[in-house]
C-alpha cells in the first residue's frame, strides 16, 4: 500500500493510527480504573488485584498492535525519518485538545523508539520535551472539591467524607469524624495555626490501593497549608476511617516510589499531579505521575528530570555506595538521587541466572504488589551520555563487566539497557553509620518489611543486609531482586538434628537438600548484626527464625486470605480494634 501513497499521506494514516490507539488505550485504561471504587465497597480485594494487573498489562498490549499496524501500512518506507517527521507534525495537532496531551505524547514516544530503537534522544522524530509551554486546554472543572469554613470540624469532616457517595455502610461515621476533628485540632495547635479549618480542598474521587481507600485534599487555616489524607479500611462492622495523615512525610509515604499504583478517576492527571504537588514538594512530577498509575509517562518525566540535572550540574557517576554486586554493576551520582543498574555480562558462582531471568524478576517486581517494601524500577533503553561524566575507574569497570551492555561512542557513553530507582542507603551500611537509636529502629523495620514481603508472596530469597536499603523517611525497602521469588514457590524446613557431634562439624550438611529448601533457622547466622542489634531483632521477629511462620503464611496465602498492609505506623491508627473488628479479608 505505501508505494501508492505520497509521504505527506502516509503521515496523516500514521498519526491518525497512533492517535486512534493512544484513545484506545487510554479508554481502556479508565474503565478499568473506574471499577476501584465499586472493588472496595464490595471488599473484593481479588478483583481489584485482577484490574491492578490487566491496567499494567494495557499499555505493552496496545503499543505491541499499534507497532504492528504501523509497520504494516509503512512497509519499506518504515525509517524513512521525513515521513515520520511529518508523522509528528501531524499528531500534534491532533492532539492539542486533547485533556491528556502529555500522555498522548508519550504513548507516541513508545511507536518511535519500538521502531528506530534510538540511542539517546532525537526531536526530529519524537517529543523530547512537551509541544506545549503550558496546558493547550483549559481545565473543564476543578480537580477538587472546595468546602468552606464549617462551625465544628466535625461536621466539616462528615459532609466530605459522605461527599464521595459509598455504597456501603459506615460502621459509625459521626464517630469517626470527630476523632479526625481532634486529630486536625491538634494538628493545627502543634503549627501555631488558627483553631479552625477555613477552607478544605478535597480530590473529587477516592485513591485505591490493596484493600484500602485514601480520600486526599488540603487544609487551610490562615497562612497555613495543610495536606489532608483519611485513610479508608473495611471491618466486620462497615467502613471506618482508620487514619488521618496530616503532615508532608506521611503522605509522602502513603505516595512512595516502594508501593504499588493507586487507582483514581481523573478527568486530567496533569491537575491532580499539579494539585499532589502542593502537599508533596518534594516528589519529582515523574514520581507523581507513576503513583496514580501513568508509568510510563512518569518515565518520560524522570527522563526529562535527569536532562535537566545534567544541564545545571557538573557531577560525574561514580560507583555507587555499598558491597559490589555479582549481577548488577550500579552507578550514581552524588548531586542526583537515583542509581542505574546494568546487568553484569557473566556471573560469577554460585549465581546461575541469566540476564533473562534477571530482567524476569524486575518484571515481576513491577507487576506484583510492592507492599511498600520492593523498590519500583523504571527501564531505559539506549541512554546516551557525555564521557566526561563518568569517573575513569567507573567506566573501564562498565566496560569490563557489562561490554554487551556499556560501549564508547566518540565523546558518548551509550548504554543498551538499565534499571534507574531511588537510592536509598544501604541497611548494612545505614547500622555502622546512623545513630544507635535509629538503627535499632531500621532493624526492628528490617524485619516488618520481611514479613510485609511474605504476606504478599514473595520471599527475598537473598536477606542479607546489603540488599536493603534505608529510605529518607527510615523505612526499610528491598532492592536487589536476582534471588527474590514467590513464597509459595519455597519449601520451608526445620534442619534435622545431628546424629553426632562430627556430623555439626561436617563442612557438608548431614541430610538431604532439595532445590527450594530453606531452613529459616540458619537465617540468624548470616544477618551479619551486632549482638545487639541482633538481641533486638530476634526479641520483635524471632518467628521469622522458624519454619512454623513461613508454613502458616504459605498456608494463608493458599486459602487467598489477603493482609492490608499499613501505609502508615500502627500509632498513626485512630482505633485501637478489637480481632473482631480488624481489616476483612
Amino acid at each position: 500500500m505505501s508505494q501508492r501513497l505520497t509521504d505527506s499521506r502516509l503521515a496523516n494514516i500514521g498519526a491518525r493510527t497512533i492517535q486512534q490507539a493512544f484513545e484506545t488505550y487510554h479508554t481502556q485504561f479508565e474503565a478499568i480504573t473506574r471499577q476501584a471504587k465499586s472493588r472496595f465497597e464490595q471488599e473484593d480485594w481479588h478483583g481489584l488485584q485482577e484490574d491492578a494487573a490487566k491496567r499494567l498489562g494495557l499499555y505493552r498490549r496496545i503499543v505491541d498492535l499499534v507497532e504492528t499496524a504501523v509497520r504494516d501500512f509503512l512497509a519499506e518506507r518504515l525509517h524513512n525519518k521525513l515521513i515520520w517527521a511529518g508523522m509528528k507534525a501531524v499528531y500534534s495537532g491532533q492532539i492539542v485538545d486533547n485533556d491528556n496531551w502529555e500522555l498522548a505524547e508519550t504513548f507516541y514516544n513508545s511507536i518511535t523508539r519500538r521502531v528506530f530503537t534510538t540511542v539517546g534522544v532525537d526531536p526530529q522524530i519524537e517529543f523530547v520535551a512537551t509541544d506545549f509551554e503550558t496546558p493547550p486546554t483549559p481545565s473543564k472543572r476543578s480537580v477538587y472539591r472546595t468546602y468552606r469554613r464549617a462551625p465544628y470540624a466535625a461536621e466539616l469532616v462528615e459532609h466530605i467524607i459522605r461527599d464521595f457517595e459509598f455504597a456501603a455502610p459506615f460502621a459509625d461515621l459521626s464517630r469517626d469524624a470527630q476523632l479526625v476533628a481532634d486529630q486536625i485540632k491538634s494538628q493545627l495547635l502543634k503549627l501555631g495555626a488558627l483553631r479552625m479549618v477555613e477552607r478544605a480542598e478535597m480530590v473529587r474521587h477516592g485513591f485505591y490501593r490493596g484493600m484500602g481507600c485514601y480520600l486526599v485534599g488540603r487544609l487551610f487555616s490562615g497562612p497555613h497549608l495543610i495536606p489532608v489524607v483519611l485513610a479508608l479500611i473495611h471491618t466486620p462492622k462497615g467502613i471506618v476511617v482508620d487514619s488521618v495523615l496530616l503532615d508532608e512525610d506521611a503522605v509522602s509515604i502513603l505516595f512512595s516510589f516502594a508501593r504499588s499504583y493507586f487507582h483514581v478517576e481523573v478527568e486530567r492527571p496533569y491537575d491532580l499531579v499539579q494539585f499532589l504537588h502542593t502537599i508533596v514538594p518534594r516528589k519529582r512530577t515523574a514520581e507523581l505521575y507513576i503513583s496514580i498509575g501513568y508509568n510510563k509517562h512518569g518515565k518520560t518525566e524522570l527522563y526529562r528530570d535527569l536532562l535537566q540535572h545534567l544541564v545545571y550540574s557538573d557531577g560525574q557517576f561514580e560507583a555507587a555506595r555499598g558491597q559490589r554486586g555479582m549481577v548488577m554493576m550500579v552507578f550514581d551520582m552524588a548531586s542526583y538521587d537515583m542509581v542505574f543498574k546494568v546487568i553484569k555480562d557473566h556471573f560469577n558462582y554460585p549465581k546461575d541466572a541469566t540476564r533473562k531471568d534477571v530482567m524476569a524478576k524486575y518484571d515481576l517486581v513491577h507487576r506484583h504488589d510492592r507492599a511498600g517494601r520492593l523498590v519500583d524500577a523504571q527501564s531505559f533503553e539506549y541512554l546516551e551520555f557525555e564521557r566526561r561524566r563518568f569517573s575513569e575507574e567507573l567506566l573501564a569497570e562498565l566496560l569490563e563487566v557489562a561490554s554487551e551492555t556499556v560501549s564508547v561512542m566518540n565523546d558518548h557513553v551509550v548504554i543498551k539497557h538499565a534499571y534507574v530507582q531511588r537510592r536509598v542507603i544501604p541497611l548494612d551500611i545505614y547500622v555502622r553509620e546512623a545513630a544507635d537509636s535509629a538503627t535499632h529502629s531500621a532493624v526492628r523495620d528490617y524485619g516488618r518489611a520481611i514479613k510485609d514481603l511474605a504476606n504478599c508472596n514473595i520471599f527475598p530469597g537473598d536477606m542479607l543486609l546489603k540488599n536493603f536499603g534505608v529510605t529518607r523517611h527510615g523505612r526499610v525497602v528491598f532492592y536487589d531482586f536476582d534471588e527474590l521469588c514467590f513464597l509459595l514457590d519455597c519449601n520451608f524446613r526445620r534442619l534435622p538434628p545431628a546424629l553426632s557431634y562430627d556430623d555439626e562439624l561436617a563442612p557438608e550438611p548431614w541430610f538431604h537438600v532439595n532445590e527450594g529448601d530453606i531452613f529459616p533457622e540458619e537465617f540468624a547466622h548470616f544477618l551479619g548484626l551486632s549482638n545487639d542489634l541482633r538481641a533486638s531483632f530476634t526479641r520483635h521477629h524471632g518467628d521469622l527464625f522458624t519454619a512454623v511462620y513461613w508454613r502458616q503464611t504459605q498456608e494463608r496465602l493458599k486459602a487467598g486470605k489477603l493482609i492490608h498492609i499499613f501505609p502508615y505506623e500502627r500509632s498513626r491508627r485512630l482505633h485501637a480494634l478489637p480481632p473482631n473488628l480488624e481489616p476483612a479479608g
